[in-house]
């Protein structure tokens, strides 16, 4: 979508609720199993259980799942986000009508198992690169609808959140460098943004060491980021870029290699992995 001219940055529009769409979509008509093979004032207590050890993440959607459900269940928080829970932990109880408990268990537990896979692998990300001075962040890859949960998911795993989409943050890449076509031309762009918008972060993406020098030059540019660069290319970046500017690493980081990136002295690293590659963290509910 073009849009007319300058436009004025605004926060995004309210979104459809993803666990009111996840419960729609597993009940639809209604619990069969349960309507059918449950005696209607049948009452039961149930736990949920790590079955590994994790960073919790997803407590408080868990919880509402069971609050949309049946607002009259008794639950009991046994541990917060951002907790590490130990295999066989119970993190959260639930009381009341047995067909309620049923119909939420599986989507409360789709919540729970993929939110703290999330905060799991980014805790140890961010275990990994402790004392470096450089803070762990995530991408724009993540689940489809889930954006802002597994955001929030990161953040219970000791990480920092980047943009949340394309509306908060400039940030140029290969292709919009492309269509821009010289350096005069990207830093007319950049200063007629910040005129109109000097509070928002100006990020660009830089694939070589000279790419990135040049950047260095363009006024107004608060991050670059050092795509794909080895650690040789990083520190070279570090040890000239111009004082106040950041500098982020992105590009097939792994849990092996991020501290050795750390140890350059860039002050960020994406990773893409900690969303679109979490997992699934096993957790049961145990009447």
């Amino acid at each position: 979508m073009e849009n007319p001219g300058i436009f004025s940055i605004t926060a995004p529009p309210e979104l459809p609720d993803p666990v009111e769409i996840a419960l729609a979509e597993d009940i639809s008509g209604g619990d069969l199993s349960s309507f059918f093979f449950i005696a209607e004032g049948s009452v039961s207590s149930a736990a949920i259980v790590a079955r590994e050890a994790c960073t919790i993440a997803g407590l408080d959607v868990a919880g509402r799942v069971f609050g949309l459900v049946d607002d009259s269940l008794g639950l009991r928080f046994a541990a917060k986000d951002g907790a590490k829970a130990e295999k066989g932990e119970t993190v959260l109880s639930v009381e009341g009508s047995t067909r309620s408990i049923l119909m939420a268990e599986r989507t409360a537990l789709n919540f729970l198992q993929r939110l703290s896979a999330v905060a799991t692998l980014t805790a140890k990300f961010v275990a990994a690169v402790e004392g470096t001075g450089a803070r762990i962040l995530d991408t724009r890859k993540t689940t489809p609808g889930l954006r802002a949960l597994e955001k929030q998911a990161v953040l219970a795993g000791g990480g920092s959140n980047h943009r949340m989409g394309l509306y908060d943050r400039v940030m140029l890449k290969d292709n919009h460098l492309a269509s821009l076509g010289s350096l005069e031309t990207l830093a007319d762009a950049v200063k007629e943004f910040r005129f109109a918008h000097p509070e928002i972060c100006v990020e660009i993406e830089a694939d070589t060491v000279e790419q990135a020098f040049a950047f260095f030059a363009v006024p107004g540019v608060d991050v670059i980021l050092l795509d794909n660069m080895n650690l040789e290319e990083m520190r070279l970046c570090v040890q000239n870029k111009p004082a106040g500017l950041l500098l982020e690493a992105s590009g097939g980081i792994t849990l092996e290699t991020v501290r050795a990136v750390a140890e350059t002295g860039v002050d960020f690293i994406s990773v893409g992995a900690i969303t679109h590659s979490a997992g699934s963290v096993d957790y049961g509910l145990d009447f």
